[in-house]
This record gives structure tokens, C-alpha cells and sequence, in this order.
């Protein structure tokens, strides 16, 4: 199957299954808002994850993804990104936006999601440190996360790191999750 066929039953997907298509429109505006104004409104990720899990009771994929399914995904996307939150290197919108986006795939996607997620904020990051001319201080605060980490510091003791800015990471997340499904759907991951 060429690319071009791949994304026509791609499309033609989204009438039998509109899953994908709902969690796209879900993760574009949480990307809006974010950038808009640095917030992920709990209407949208708890709204997201309560349709996701209903979602997944009412039409499950097979008889393996079920409710159970979503909520195992659910509660991985969560616990992958909880440390962040408490190292204070990413806000609790995001986090409960990745528990969002495991509702929908489950927990064998969410991981590979969750890593994706993580190489394409961090090309962000150093984008976004260049841009702002902060490179310096973006190093100085991984050396510091690292130190303490080794160290076997508290994780609260990265608080002392300087901030280059907010970056809106649901973009990050939106980017990976559309990318990472797609790349599955045309059999590339």
C-alpha cells in the first residue's frame, strides 16, 4: 500500500471509527488554548478523558479494548508524566492531557506516544531557548534536574532552577499523539 492509498483509508477510517478524528480535534484546541494562554481547561482533559472512557465501553476496538483498556491507558499517560509535574518542568494541564490522549489509544500506544512526546518537546525546548536567547540557562537547569537526581536529591530541590519561559507542551503532545498514529496506521511504527 503506497502513502497516498494509506491516507484515503486513513480518512475513510474516521467515518467507521471516529475516535481518532475526536481526539484530534480534542488535542488541536488544548494546543490553542495552550499557546493562547499557557492553560489546559479541566473541561477539556477530564471533559477528554470521560469521553474516551465512555467511548471505549460503548464501541470497544476488539473484545480486548474495552473500558479496562482506555483506563489502563488512561493511568499510564498520567503516571509517565507525574515525575515531570513534580519536578515542576511541566504543568498539571499537561499532564492530565496525556492521560487524555491514553484514554483514547490504550497502553501499548500511550507509551510509545509518551516517548515521542518526549523527543519532539525537547526539540522544542531547545528551540524555544534559542529563541529566546536562554540556551545557557535551558542547560544549567538539565545539569541541575541530573546533579540532584544522581545525587539522589529531592525532586523538590530542582525548584531552584531558573525558568526560560512557558512553553506550550500540549503542542508537543498534540504533534507526537497525531504523528505517532498516523506512522502506525501506514505501518511505519
Amino acid at each position: 500500500m503506497n502513502e497516498s492509498e494509506a491516507l484515503i483509508e486513513l480518512l475513510s477510517g474516521l467515518a467507521t471509527d471516529p475516535r481518532f478524528g475526536m481526539l484530534c480535534i480534542l488535542l488541536l484546541a488544548a494546543s490553542f488554548l495552550d499557546i493562547r494562554s499557557h492553560t489546559i481547561p479541566n473541561r477539556l482533559t477530564v471533559g477528554g478523558i470521560a469521553v474516551g472512557l465512555l467511548y471505549a465501553a460503548i464501541v470497544p476496538f476488539s473484545m480486548h479494548t474495552g473500558f479496562l483498556w482506555a483506563l489502563a491507558g488512561c493511568a499510564l499517560g498520567l503516571l509517565m508524566l507525574l515525575p515531570f509535574y513534580l519536578m515542576k518542568a511541566m504543568g498539571a494541564g499537561d499532564v492530565k492531557l496525556m492521560a487524555m490522549v491514553g484514554a483514547f489509544v490504550g497502553p501499548y500506544a500511550i507509551v510509545h506516544i509518551v516517548i515521542t512526546t518526549f523527543i519532539v518537546g525537547g526539540v522544542a525546548a531547545i528551540g524555544f531557548a534559542l529563541a529566546r536567547g536562554a540556551t545557557g540557562r535551558l542547560l544549567g537547569n538539565l545539569r541541575l534536574m541530573v546533579l540532584i537526581r544522581m545525587a539522589g536529591g529531592s525532586v523538590a530541590a530542582a525548584g531552584s532552577a531558573t525558568s526560560i519561559g512557558k512553553m506550550p507542551y500540549a503542542v508537543s503532545i498534540a504533534i507526537a499523539a497525531i504523528s505517532y498514529l498516523v506512522a502506525r496506521h501506514i505501518g511505519y511504527a
